[in-house]
């Protein structure tokens, strides 16, 4: 399956790749491209771009010249990192503590994705990081937490993992708009209230980004909103797992 890209309008761009579990079943992967006010770009998410899709990345971005940054949102995505830093090596490297430590060959910059010296440095974009679950799991195999970053001016948000949508359009048919990741419980730190952090935390968030329209999510479709549309399906995802959450 070759690499798709989607223009969202508004200097949004999604990219929808391949990445193969056990190098068998493919579950899909992303990167999305935001062009600044000052004419630069940056990467949400590292990809090793290919085909159509790389082409016209490079038309957009001068060769490469203007991706001024990448920022790798999610702290258990790291494959396609290195490759990344080949491909754009005059851009900001900027990620988790584990990306510093799962590819060192990458120069990272010394302030962490989801540091407030990030948020600042970019504010067209809003930054948040789930309460009540951990963020870099001590659970190799669970990866419920990640960075999630809104685009206003686009209404586009990009999620790794965190939040997800059906695969497929028949399970479309047959489950809610969106999902959330089937580690959320594994992910809840050891607190006593971690659950309702967690809840409280996207009932916010639902609320906080109910203008969103396009919902990019990691190996999964992505699915176009009408406005309030993501608020209900987040707050009806959410008050479903809410009791089991609470009472973990």
């Amino acid at each position: 399956m070759s690499d798709k890209i989607y223009d969202l309008g508004a200097g949004f761009w999604n990219i929808q790749g391949s990445f193969r579990l056990g190098g068998i079943i493919n579950i899909g992967t992303q990167c999305s491209l935001i062009r600044l006010p000052s004419g630069s770009f940056v990467f949400l998410d590292s990809y090793t771009l290919t085909d159509d899709a790389r082409s016209q990345v490079m038309a957009l971005t001068d060769d490469g010249q203007k991706v001024e940054a990448v920022l790798n949102v999610h702290p258990f995505h790291t494959v396609h990192c290195a490759q990344m830093a080949k491909d754009f090596p005059q851009a900001t490297f900027y990620g988790s503590e584990r990306h510093h430590k799962q590819v060192p060959t990458v120069q990272w910059s010394d302030d962490l994705v989801e540091s407030k010296a990030v948020a600042m440095r970019y504010p067209e974009l809003e930054f948040s990081v789930p309460k009540g679950i951990h963020y870099i799991s001590p659970n190799e195999k669970v990866h419920a937490g990640s960075l999630l970053v809104y685009h206003p001016v686009s209404q586009s948000l990009h999620v790794d993992d965190t939040f997800m949508s059906p695969p497929s359009k028949l399970l479309k048919a047959v489950l809610p708009e969106l999902l959330l990741h089937p580690t959320t419980k594994k992910a809840l730190k050891n607190d006593a209230d971690a659950g309702q952090q967690y809840c409280d935390w996207a009932t916010q968030l639902a609320h906080q980004w109910r203008d969103t329209r396009h919902f990019c999510a990691a190996h999964s479709s992505m699915v176009n909103f009408e406005i309030g549309g993501f608020e209900q399906a987040l707050l009806t995802a959410i008050n479903k797992a809410r009791p089991k959450l609470e009472q973990a």
